[in-house]
C-alpha cells in the first residue's frame, strides 16, 4: 500500500514516496513495526501532516523525534493524547505561554487546536522505537522533513518557524529567512529551559509576526476538554 496523506501535502510531498530514499525507509518501517514497538502506530505516522494542510500552515514548531515511551506520541511534536502524563518539556512550553500570554496550563497535552489552526507541529524523524530515543535518526525521515521544510519556505505565503533548541536551529539553512519569520531560542526540555527559553515569548513574538503578515493570530488557548479527533476515511496503514 503505497502512502498518502489526504490533504494538498499529497502533491508537495508525493513525488518523495516514489524516490530511492524513501522506499528504502519504507522497507525498513515494514521492518521495524513488525517486530519491534514503535511509536507512534502507523495509522498515525504523518497526523501532523493530516492535520495541518500545506496551504493552511502559518506557523512551523519543529522537533526533533516522537516521544519514546508507550501511548504518548501520535505524530504531532510536543503533543500527547488526552490521559497521557504531560511531558517535562511541554510542562515548560505551558509555562512560558502563561508567563507570555497569561495563558493558564490545561490538565493534558494534547495539541489538536494548535493544529487546526495553521500550526504544523513537525518532527524531523517521524517514528521511534520504544524507549531508544533517536534510534531511527538517519533512516531517511530527514530527507522527506527538509524538502518539507524547503517547500514551506518557498511558499508565496511567509510561515513563521519556531526553532527551540540547536537541532532544530541547524534546520535555518533550509529557510528563506528573508520573506519567512524565524523565532528560535533554548530548547524547552528541562536540561536547556532556564538558558534561554523561559523569557523568550515564542507565542507572542509569533501572533505579532502573523499579524503583521495580515493573518489572523493563533488562540493558544487550549480546552480543557479534549476528544481524541476522528480518524480520515479510509486512512491508509503507511507501512503496510
Amino acid at each position: 500500500m503505497k502512502t498518502f496523506i489526504h490533504n494538498d501535502w499529497q502533491e508537495v510531498l508525493g513525488p518523495e514516496f516514489e524516490k530511492a530514499y524513501y522506499k528504502k525507509l519504507h522497507d525498513f518501517l515494514k521492518t521495524e513495526y513488525r517486530t519491534q514497538l514503535i511509536h507512534p502506530d502507523m495509522f498515525h505516522i504523518f497526523e501532523a501532516f493530516e492535520w495541518t494542510p500545506f496551504s493552511e500552515v502559518k506557523v512551523v514548531i519543529l522537533g526533533q523525534d516522537p516521544y519514546h515511551e508507550p501511548n504518548q506520541a501520535h505524530g504531532l511534536s510536543f503533543s500527547v493524547l488526552p490521559g497521557v502524563r504531560i511531558p517535562p518539556s511541554l510542562q515548560n512550553i505551558y509555562k512560558e505561554l502563561q508567563d507570555d500570554l497569561g495563558i493558564k496550563p490545561v490538565s493534558h497535552g494534547y495539541l489538536e487546536k494548535w493544529a487546526k489552526q495553521g500550526v504544523l507541529m513537525l518532527n524531523t524523524v517521524l517514528t521511534v522505537r520504544n524507549g531508544q530515543a533517536f534510534s531511527h535518526k538517519g533512516k531517511g525521515w530527514e530527507q522527506l522533513t527538509d524538502v518539507a521544510i524547503e517547500k514551506l519556505s518557498a511558499r508565496e505565503m511567509p510561515v513563521v518557524f519556531i526553532l527551540w533548541g540547536k537541532a532544530a536551529q541547524a534546520k535555518i539553512e533550509l529557510i528563506d529567512t528573508d520573506k519567512n519569520i524565524v523565532i528560535k531560542s533554548a530548547h524547552p526540555s528541562p536540561f536547556s529551559a532556564y538558558h534561554g527559553f523561559f523569557g523568550s515569548h515564542p507565542f507572542s513574538k509569533t501572533n505579532a509576526a502573523l499579524e503583521a503578515l495580515g493573518e489572523t493570530p493563533i488562540d493558544w488557548q487550549l480546552p480543557e476538554h479534549v476528544e481524541v479527533a476522528e480518524e480520515p476515511e479510509n486512512k491508509s496503514q503507511q507501512t503496510r
